[in-house]
């Protein structure tokens, strides 16, 4: 194999890899929709059961989505940083050294389509579905917490 093979076969490799990443990324991101929605689901179907301490089932579950949805919002974040580092610096380095740039060239017509135009980018609205799910467990958590400090 000559160094220009061996240069395009790590280059096919790299983005093959790349593309399993994003893949990854939203299973990831199907995984916490998918965990959300059961964890709501639960809570409306427990509202009238206590736990100990006499903890509501809503309190309880609000609480764990609440730190289920951050930690949602960081593994958007987080993989949203490294597609972008993986897309942004790495492979177009690599196309640098190759006749064709098909990922840089996309990159540029994304870019100069985006220009005029006020968009949401597809992980925008993964990060603001993780933030309004947030909201609706604090609330929940939130009003179920003010009934026991009323109540003592």
């Amino acid at each position: 194999m000559n160094p220009e093979e061996i240069k395009f076969q790590q280059y096919k490799l790299y983005t093959e890899q790349k593309e399993k990443f994003v893949d990854r990324s939203f299973s990831t991101n199907k995984f916490y929709l998918v965990f959300v929605i059961a964890l709501i689901l639960t809570m409306f179907l427990t509202k009238d059961y206590s736990f100990a301490y006499g903890l509501s089932s809503t309190l309880i579950f609000g609480v764990a989505g609440v730190a289920i949805c951050v930690l949602w919002w960081i593994n958007v974040d987080s993989y949203n940083f490294l597609i972008k580092v993986k897309l942004g610096k790495v492979i177009e380095e690599i196309e640098k050294t190759l006749p064709v740039k098909p990922y840089t060239e996309e990159f540029i017509a994304i870019k100069d389509f985006r220009k005029n135009k006020k968009e949401f980018l597809f992980a925008d609205l993964q990060k603001a579905l993780a933030v309004l799910m947030l909201l609706l467990f604090f609330i929940l958590a939130a009003n179920e917490l003010l009934k026991i400090i009323v109540i003592d």
